[in-house]
């Protein structure tokens, strides 16, 4: 844990030179950007966080945007006290808007990779209700087959085993389960139902699409909305790959952050 926050925070690259917050998606954790930090920014200081209720962070509520932003706070008070660089993936996409939405005098611009925001709450309500009916595996083997039918297929092997290795932890009954609060992330596929919020107007931000994700987490809506609001602000991508966009491309990944520092 880090001890000014609820949260634990990987730490990867140096301690001096520009810095990147990078927040995963919901069920995820901050060890995820790891492949990315050290094979592919080594020069840059990553600082990720496991969001509250998920890996080794507080499990307790309240679980809300809020709650999130008023985490990250701290955490980057720890850490700068300059405005950073917010890289966010799906939910911790969401949260990075939240974030620039409420205290925008701590970000410097921000990289959205397939943010999932005011998505269709009768898309989520199936995915939370499946996720409460099987919330765990009765084997690695079987965890692994989950993985590559959502959203997985297209990562490399070894990064596939090192999510089972870190992230996969046991239950109950000689199961295997996420390492994460399921009441917490149940509570989050609520909170991606809630209405989209945009950056300032001035901000800096790019938004990277999986067109393989279909339907979108990127809704129409919420792109058109970011476009107008934000005009020559924003730079739009879309990349041929399932929604996890860091694992499949990291060093597309990577030369997209390097460009926005």
């Amino acid at each position: 844990m880090d001890p000014v926050s609820a949260l634990h925070v990987y730490r990867f690259g140096p301690a001096s030179g520009p810095t990147v917050l990078a927040m995963h998606g919901v069920t995820g954790h901050g060890k995820r950007w790891e492949d990315l930090a050290t094979n592919h920014l080594p020069d840059v200081q990553v600082i990720a966080p496991d969001l509250r209720g998920h890996g080794r962070s507080s499990s307790l509520p309240p679980w809300t945007f809020e709650t999130i932003v008023d985490d990250l706070v701290e955490v980057l008070a720890a850490h700068t006290t300059d405005p950073v660089t917010v890289v966010g993936h799906s939910f911790g996409g969401a949260s990075a808007l939240h974030l620039a939405h409420r205290r925008p005098d701590l970000v410097r611009q921000l990289v959205l990779l397939d943010p999932a925001i005011a998505v269709e709450p009768e898309r989520l309500g199936p995915i939370a209700d499946a996720m409460l009916a099987s919330p765990d595996y009765p084997t690695i083997a079987r965890a692994r087959e989950d993985k590559l039918a959502s959203a997985w297929g297209d990562v490399a092997p070894e990064l596939l085993e090192a999510e089972l290795a870190e992230h996969l932890v046991p239950t109950t009954g000689d199961r295997l389960g996420w390492r994460m609060n399921l009441a917490a992330v149940t509570s989050y596929w609520g909170q991606l139902a809630r209405p989209f919020v945009l950056p300032p107007a001035d901000l800096p931000t790019v938004l990277v699409q999986a067109t393989k994700v279909q339907p979108p987490y990127v809704t129409p809506a919420f792109r058109a909305a970011l476009s107008e609001h934000l005009g020559a602000n924003l730079t739009v991508h879309d990349w041929d790959c399932d929604h996890m966009i860091a694992q499949a491309l990291p060093a597309e990944t990577a030369a997209l952050i390097r460009a926005a520092l």
